[in-house]
């Protein structure tokens, strides 16, 4: 049976059934010709007051223990993304809904002011937008994470960003003020050189080109910046690696990072209808080298191996990386140490005279 395209702009067509709803629905004919109203895939946001906004971690896999998300669910449409799934609390669908079905934390600014004067907070880098990108398309409208990085500044907290946006350089000057108290990095993800292949994995999200020039931006305003090739996907972008690497030093990165194609839960359904969809004559052959890097299974959660994967294909990745990086001089990527010492609240000091 063909795959219906996604729409234009858009990842995926599907909406596979939330995992957590009690019912599920199906279309059957009864007979009755009409003619179809064309769905709508306008991106709707819904704006939630949030309760909370730091997100403690406890996963040995990441460089943080902490991170705040101003949005749930992410326009830029990533076939891949690893947070698809969480769509599903929220009573939405991890398919389409997660890429047109947005919602906001508009009280986002109010609840961090509140979570970092708390008396006992102690300080450690906060991972901004690790989720879903805090940079995707509604931040022009919301600007959410400028506003997180303007409280960051006046309470000199420390935080990483990790984006595939070149809306980040609206905020140069906010970055450049925190880099010169060494107080934030970046990480720009570079899955692809190829401009059509960018389109179809990543339809919503910045160019290659323009993230190689938000790169040299940043390096040239002091910002520390690295690259995150990430998802590597076997037979599609992995032959890309060295090739990534090299054009993101040469754009100015000085650390890099790598994580094997992951697919949880519903991600592996979506994932592999695009697979079909797109790359039909070699999408049995991506899934058995996924298969072999997973265990046999489509994905394998276990801390120290879910990001990298284990076996002969996923130790050959490792290698090619090791070896790239040498001899381009870039450090591997864990999060840099950032200042948590210049840490102060507003008015603490005068509450100390």
């Amino acid at each position: 049976m063909p795959i219906s395209p996604p729409p234009r702009g858009r990842g995926t067509a599907s909406n596979p059934h939330n995992r957590y709803a009690p019912t599920r629905s199906q279309v059957e004919d009864d007979g009755w010709y009409q003619e179809e109203t064309p769905p709508s895939h306008a991106t709707e946001v819904r704006r939630e007051q949030a309760r909370s906004v730091l997100t403690r971690n406890q996963s040995p896999d990441v460089g943080f223990d902490r991170s705040v998300n101003p949005y749930r669910g992410c326009e830029h449409g990533c076939i891949y993304c690893f947070a698809r799934p969480s769509h599903a609390y929220w009573d939405l669908s991890p398919g389409l809904d997660f890429e047109t079905r947005l919602i906001a934390k508009t009280n986002m600014a109010e609840r961090l002011e509140e979570e970092l004067g708390k008396p006992g907070y102690t300080p450690q880098p906060i991972a901004l937008g690790i989720n879903t990108d805090a940079y995707q398309p509604i931040e022009r409208e919301y600007r959410l994470t400028r506003q997180a990085l303007e409280i960051c500044l006046r309470y000199r907290h420390p935080l990483h960003l990790i984006t595939k946006s070149s809306l980040i350089l609206r905020d140069l000057d906010l970055l450049e003020a925190l880099a010169a108290q060494n107080l934030v990095s970046v990480a720009i993800s570079l899955t692809t050189l190829d401009d059509e292949l960018k389109r179809i994995m990543e339809p919503r999200a910045a160019a290659p080109a323009a993230r190689l020039r938000t790169m040299r931006s940043l390096h040239a305003h002091g910002v520390p910046v690295g690259v995150l090739c990430a998802p590597l996907i076997p037979m599609v972008n992995d032959m890309e690696l060295e090739r990534l690497l090299e054009a993101a030093r040469d754009a100015g990165a000085r650390s890099a990072g790598y994580v094997l194609l992951r697919l949880p839960l519903e991600i592996a359904e979506l994932f592999e209808e695009w697979l079909r969809s797109h790359f039909p004559e070699r999408a049995e052959h991506v899934m058995s080298l996924i298969r072999q890097s997973r265990g046999g299974r489509n994905y394998d959660s276990r801390f120290g191996t879910r990001m990298s994967g284990e076996g002969v294909f996923a130790e050959l990745l490792a290698k090619r990386f090791r070896l790239a990086i040498r001899r381009l001089g870039l450090e591997p990527r864990g999060e840099p140490a950032l200042d948590c010492s210049r840490f102060c609240p507003p008015g603490r000091q005068l509450a100390l005279l």
